[in-house]
């Protein structure tokens, strides 16, 4: 009896262990959430998301510094997500697993992917702000951001497209599609979850990055009129507001609060299409 005993609190033990860390992870995030309401909620309305900072923050609200970082993501965007995806289909469908190529590529996104951002920070301000003569922008601070994005783009994408069942990849053959036909009209919406998933990753990272564009798109808090202008993005306004300037906490927190449901509002909304895109896929 007690032998047959012993395999059921084993598993009893790990699913606690299991839901334990499962509800750590749940608590700290509330635990943060709860902090910037009660801290910043207060502060947050229609003119604060929309008028600019006045006395370095403490007044007025973020709307300009919503503008640059919408910019700024949207630069990452288009150049990280075509290269990303790119990179993925040629790893996982024009690349043996083990060619030395492949093995070159994935280390080198794994080593990528762990640089820290300060150093991101540095290349970009070498390569874009100065050898390539962009000066301090916003264009500087996105194709910076890009580069920090396509490691975590392109391994999701990869790891997605390479958990497509071999069969279906098999039939297409079998009928006479061609690779790219194969590619484009199969494995990308069977992998859409995925790429999905990696596309999240990529915004996040982006939207929360600080010291890479401290070094790139610079401190500017006005209303930016190109890509060549400076701007200041969300995460460096909430860091300034902390640091250097007193009597900021409020403002700081309102903003990161900001910050947080415009994370969730982007999880949502992704989670969102791709509920609709799994059922429409399965009316197929």
């Amino acid at each position: 009896m007690r032998t047959a005993e012993r395999p059921r609190w084993r598993g009893l033990a790990a699913a606690g262990v299991v839901h334990g860390a499962a509800l750590a992870v749940l608590g700290a995030f509330a635990w943060i959430l709860g902090d910037l309401l009660v801290a910043g909620l207060g502060q947050v309305d229609w003119a604060f998301l929309t008028a600019p900072p006045q006395d370095a923050g403490r007044a007025g609200g973020v709307g300009p510094i919503l503008a640059s970082t919408g910019i700024l993501l949207a630069i990452c965007l288009v150049v990280a997500v075509p290269l990303g995806l790119g990179a993925a289909i040629f790893l996982a469908e024009f690349t043996p697993a083990e060619g030395r190529l492949g093995r070159l590529v994935r280390r080198s996104l794994d080593v990528l992917a762990g640089v820290p951002s300060i150093v991101f920070g540095l290349f970009g301000n070498v390569l874009f702000c100065k050898t390539l003569g962009l000066g301090f922008s916003l264009l500087s601070g996105g194709l910076t951001l890009a580069c920090m994005a396509l490691p975590l783009i392109i391994r999701t994408a990869e790891a997605s497209l390479r958990a497509v069942p071999p069969g279906l990849r098999q039939s297409a053959v079998a009928l006479g599609m061609s690779r790219t036909s194969v590619v484009r009209h199969l494995l990308l919406p069977a992998a859409a979850p995925g790429l999905l998933a990696g596309f999240v990753l990529g915004v996040g990272r982006a939207l929360a990055e600080t010291a890479a564009l401290i070094f790139t798109s610079g401190y500017v808090d006005r209303l930016p009129e190109s890509i060549l202008d400076s701007g200041r993005a969300l995460s460096v306004h909430i860091y300034d507001l902390s640091m250097n300037v007193p009597g900021g906490d409020h403002r700081a927190a309102a903003s990161a609060l900001v910050l947080v449901v415009a994370l969730l509002a982007i999880n949502g909304a992704s989670a969102l299409a791709m509920g609709r895109f799994g059922r429409r896929l399965g009316a197929r």
